[in-house]
């Protein structure tokens, strides 16, 4: 199987043993993206749409970099350390997507790398 190994400075380097995303044939899978700056690598500071709004913006980054945008995404998953900020995860992803919407999870989990509040990983089939 070809696969290409997708890498871009819109998003943070990996902090650990991963890709940023793998494209293999037409399918991009996208590692899970936690609110770091890209430029710094420090998390992003602010309320935690801000951090939401990072891990979007990573995700798109990748996409773009592997020659896909956000509306090829068929899967999402969110993984939160406290689901009552789940409402604000619907305002954010509406900011960056439109009807009919990927399909979704959302987990809440105990902890996340670097003590962040939120990761978004995807997948999506490039066009």
């Amino acid at each position: 199987m070809d696969r290409t190994f997708i890498t871009t400075d819109q998003a943070p380097s990996a902090i650990g043993t991963y890709s940023q995303g793998v494209l293999a044939q037409k399918t991009l899978y996208v590692s899970g993206q936690i609110p770091l700056d890209p430029a710094t690598g420090a998390v992003v500071e602010g309320d935690v749409a801000a951090r939401i709004r990072r891990c979007f913006l990573s995700l798109e980054g990748i996409l773009k970099a592997a020659g896909g945008s956000l509306p090829e995404v068929v899967k999402v998953n969110v993984y939160l350390t406290d689901l009552a900020v789940f409402p604000t995860v619907n305002q954010v992803m509406a900011e960056f997507f439109s009807p009919p919407y990927p399909a979704r999870a959302a987990v809440q989990v105990a902890a996340l790398p670097r003590g962040v509040d939120v990761e978004v990983d995807a997948v999506a089939v490039l066009r």
